[in-house]
């Protein structure tokens, strides 16, 4: 087991070594705060996903799946912020595309984790993966249309809007939320009432996001970028600290 989490270790530090090699090219400067937050969020989501794979073999076994994801979400993460980092850099831009990229992955995965958190301590009907997985892609799909000018930004922000309420009716009122309510399981209760918090209050951000910069303006692309990146660097790590925190004061846990 030591052998493995060295290598999780060192395989995760030679993906950052090498992100940092190929930023050679392009300096960051110190008063680029833009480049700098890109920088905090993959150096963040690295030491995250170190983090959680070493420690996925403490849970117990019920929660292993949550926690690889929680370290794939970040993983992920630490990469895309790595090129975006490296692309603001050189071009002075963030092309949208490139951040709803990381969110088409990383937003799914992070839905998904209140049925895997509900299947850690019993079982789930899987009718609830899917409706998770489809309010998750309807608010990413209808938000980037709109950002990306495929269809009007009113519109991709209304059908955004309505994937975001339908995950909210869902985690609070529909079967997910009842079944967390009904567990008995005092350390998922307080996972999953946090869970929820994350992404009503922290989610809130992108539609405030949206609507500033794309449809009432007000925001400039650079402070939209640090929002952005402060957001995801909450909504990431948080998300998966508070099921790595849940999942260790549950019984059974290795010791």
């Amino acid at each position: 087991m030591k052998k493995l989490k060295l290598f999780v270790l060192t395989a995760v530090t030679l993906m950052g070594l090498s992100g940092v090699a190929n930023a050679e090219t392009a300096m960051l400067a110190s008063d680029d705060f833009v480049g700098i937050s890109f920088w905090l969020v993959s150096m963040g989501c690295l030491a995250a996903t170190v983090f959680f794979f070493i420690e996925r073999s403490s849970v117990p076994a019920g929660w292993r799946v949550s926690i690889t994801i929680a370290g794939l979400v970040t993983g992920i993460a630490f990469i895309h912020y790595m090129y975006m980092r490296d692309v603001w850099v050189t071009t002075g831009d963030s092309p949208t595309v490139y951040r709803y990229i990381d969110w088409l992955i990383t937003v799914p995965l992070l839905m998904l984790e209140f049925y895997f958190v509900l299947s850690a301590v019993k079982k789930v009907p899987g009718t609830i993966f899917w409706r998770l997985l489809l309010g998750s892609l309807v608010m990413l799909i209808g938000g980037y249309a709109g950002e990306a000018g495929y269809i009007p930004a009113l519109l991709g922000f209304i059908i955004g809007m309505s994937g975001w309420v339908y995950i909210l009716y869902e985690v609070f009122s529909g079967d997910a939320g009842k079944i967390a309510a009904k567990s008995g399981n005092k350390a998922l209760v307080t996972a999953f009432g946090a869970m929820r918090m994350i992404v009503t209050v922290g989610w809130a951000i992108y539609p405030l996001g949206y609507v500033f910069g794309y449809l009432t303006g007000g925001v400039d692309a650079n402070s939209l970028n640090i929002i952005y990146n402060a957001a995801d660097f909450l909504n990431k790590i948080a998300f998966g600290l508070i099921i790595w925190a849940a999942a260790m004061q549950s019984p059974g846990r290795a010791k």
